[in-house]
């Protein structure tokens, strides 16, 4: 729902970045305005959000599928769906709702960041650049696809674009996340490293 898509971003942001006591609030709100509207879709949406916090993924997953039946073209709610699969170990049947998410909603960035993520995970590296590549065309300053496309390209030894991908996420995070541009710094030194050892 339009409403809550800034709001929704704020959290995404929130629990990608760590900060999980803005999260929490967040999704106390998002509750509190979707009850307070009588928007159950969104209310489920928000409750399995908290749920996750809580580390809670089978009622989170009870949450998502409540969201998806009030509203089937939610592709968050897909998303979210598919993650706390993967939490519980349920890898190739979360590609479905992933799929599924991006059929609803295909200019979705995060659910394709999030597939390319799981792709990445699992070895499939080529495919997983594809994704992250589909989420930068959708939304271009997302530092974190930039990290995440650069940890790819390095496991495909392709060191140069991984480095120019890391600088990317450098340059695009905020001021406040100095400890990510930290351990992102770190990974381009170990890049770095690899590339001097491979040298003649």
């Amino acid at each position: 729902m339009e409403e809550f898509k800034g709001l929704r971003k704020e959290l995404d942001d929130a629990i990608t970045y760590g900060c999980f006591e803005l999260a929490e609030e967040l999704a106390q709100e998002g509750l509190r305005q979707a009850a307070e509207k009588g928007y159950l879709g969104e209310a489920e949406y928000f409750k399995g959000q908290l749920e996750i916090l809580n580390g809670n993924y089978c009622g989170a997953i009870e949450h998502f599928d409540l969201a998806i039946e009030y509203n089937p073209y939610d592709a968050a709610a897909f998303n979210d769906r598919a993650l706390c699969m993967v939490e519980l170990g349920i890898i190739e049947e979360a590609f479905y709702y992933f799929d599924k998410g991006i059929e609803v909603e295909p200019d979705y960035a995060t659910i394709h960041h999030n597939k390319g993520w799981l792709l990445n995970k699992i070895g499939r590296h080529s495919e997983a650049i594809e994704c992250f590549r589909r989420a930068l065309e959708l939304e271009p300053d997302r530092a974190v696809t930039y990290e995440n496309l650069a940890n790819a390209l390095a496991n495909l030894e392709d060191y140069q674009k991984a480095l120019a991908c890391y600088k990317k996420a450098i340059d695009l995070l905020k001021p406040e996340y100095s400890d990510i541009k930290e351990q992102i710094i770190a990974e381009m030194r170990l890049l770095e490293a690899e590339m001097n050892r491979g040298q003649p």
